[in-house]
Parts: structure tokens; sequence; C-alpha cells
């Protein structure tokens, strides 16, 4: 898993770098010379949606994207246990590199999960840290152009590094893999994001990994030059749990306070046993 990580980031690195080119005068920026203020592009979040942009942070510059405050509601598995979880401050860092590429860490600080039976009586809570995604992304098309081309595309692969395996607010084992974010400018103030990709995850019997598919599609209307608004639908296949896949929708909400502050919200619905109930959450996005 982790070699086939790292050739699919390399690929995309290669990528990106014959692409260079076209970035014209921004090709010359990086992480220690980063972009003019006047030459940035406009700001754009992975959040709140699932579904992940194609685009960078532009080199030299930082963005934090923050989830405020989240809540999720599981349905009872086989025995009639479910769960209540909380979080909080979960932030997505995202670091400009060059041009078309940006590393990101993304961390959950702190995290409440409590599981009860049918009766609603808590049986058990645990809370602390969650675990640790460091993200590249690579943009292969459109960072620059998107208006022109009218698509843009890049590659996201990751990994997942557990901080504590006890607790159950995070990953309990190394996994990790590989997204492709693709992003489509549509007619009438509608723009289409689509995210494939591929994970390791591991087994629930603690031995070994199995692949899970992750397919995700978000349709965004541009009311404003401010706000917008998202319907979008996630489906994870090839799971090992016994309730079945995971198939969500969900909508939500962003706000520009200013070109370098975003508000969002929004709630997704489980369609399916093995997907929360409900999940409302709420954060905010900063440029630096």
């Amino acid at each position: 898993m982790s070699a086939s990580t790292s050739r699919s980031a390399a690929v995309g690195f290669a990528l990106a770098l014959a692409g260079a080119a076209n970035a014209g005068d921004k090709a010359q920026y990086n992480l220690f010379n980063p972009t003019p203020r006047s030459m940035m592009r406009e700001m754009t979040t992975d959040r709140p949606d699932t579904t992940e942009v194609p685009f960078t942070v532009d080199a030299g510059h930082w963005q934090t994207e923050t989830t405020a405050f989240g809540y999720a509601r599981s349905r009872p598995d086989a025995d009639g246990i479910a769960s209540d979880s909380y979080e909080f401050a979960g932030t997505n860092l995202r670091i400009g590199l060059t041009n078309d590429a940006e590393l990101s860490l993304v961390w959950q600080p702190y995290g409440l999960l409590r599981t009860g039976g049918g009766d609603g009586a808590v049986s058990e809570r645990s809370d602390g840290i969650g675990s640790v995604d460091v993200r590249a992304k690579i943009n292969l098309w459109g960072n620059d152009d998107f208006q022109q081309r009218g698509s843009a595309a890049a590659l996201l692969p990751f990994v997942t590094l557990p901080t504590d395996a006890d607790n159950g607010i995070g990953a309990s084992d190394v996994e990790g893999g590989l997204v492709a974010p693709i992003a489509f400018l549509l007619p009438a103030q509608f723009d289409l994001g689509i995210n494939i990709g591929v994970l390791a995850v591991k087994n629930e019997s603690g031995r070994g990994y199995h692949a899970e598919y992750i397919t995700t599609s978000a349709l965004c209307y541009d009311w404003t030059d401010k706000f917008d608004t998202y319907v979008e639908f996630v489906g994870v296949f090839g799971t090992d749990d016994p309730r079945g896949d995971e198939v969500m929708v969900g909508g939500g909400w962003t706000y520009a306070l200013t070109d370098n502050v975003q508000l969002d919200g929004g709630i997704n619905f489980g369609l399916t046993a093995a997907a929360d109930r409900y999940n409302p959450f709420f954060g905010i996005s900063v440029r630096h």
C-alpha cells in the first residue's frame, strides 16, 4: 500500500511539473518564494462537503479548514448498540509547495464517543485525540484556468497514522489510499465536483487489509459571489462491515466573509444501515 501510494504521488508530481509551463509566471513561485497576493487564485476549500476540490493552495501560503463542531448519530448494530460521536476543532492544514502541489495535515485534537444500548443508557464513553492524515494534492490541469478550460483534475494520495489505537476516535491502524478529485464548470452558475478513489483499510479481524472504493458527487450553485449551496452523494463500497456498504446524501452552504475567510455548515443523512443516521456540522476556513 505504501509503495503504491508513493508511485502514484511520484507520477502526479511528474505530471504537475510537466504542465508547469502552462502556469505562466506563477511557475517560479514555491514554498520559499510565495505567490504575490495580487496573483493568488480565488480561495477554494475541501470542506464542508466530503468531495475534495482539485485546486491547490497557492505556493508559499497556507490555509486552515476547521470543523468547529460536528455530531454524528449511528444506527444500531446487530447487538442494538448505537453511538454518538462529537468532533471539536478537527482541522485540515493545507500548505502550498509549488503552484500546482500542496501538502496537508488533517488532525482532530479532541473527540468524544458515547455508545449505548436500545434503552438509551450510556454503556461506554471514550475521548481523546484522533488520527493524523498526511496528504499531498497534485493538480493536473485547471488550477489557474478553470474558467477557460471548464474542468480541473488532481491526484490526492494520503496516509492515515494512528495516535491512540484504543480510544475509538480515529483510525487504530495505518491506512491510506488515492483519490482523484475532478471538477466541471456547468451553465447557469452550477458546478460539479466528483471524487473517485480506492482506500486500503484494516480488516475488522485485525489481520491484513482490504480495498474499499469511494465515489462522491457534489452539485454546487453560486447564489452570489459570497454565498453557495450544495447537495452531495457519497458511497463507500467493499467494506467488511456486516451491515453492508455506506451510502449518504447531504447538503450545506458556504459564505465568504472576506477573500480569505469562509464560514460553512451542513448535514448528512445515511441511506444504508452502515452509514450514520445523521451528521450535522459547521466550520470555518482561513487563508494566510
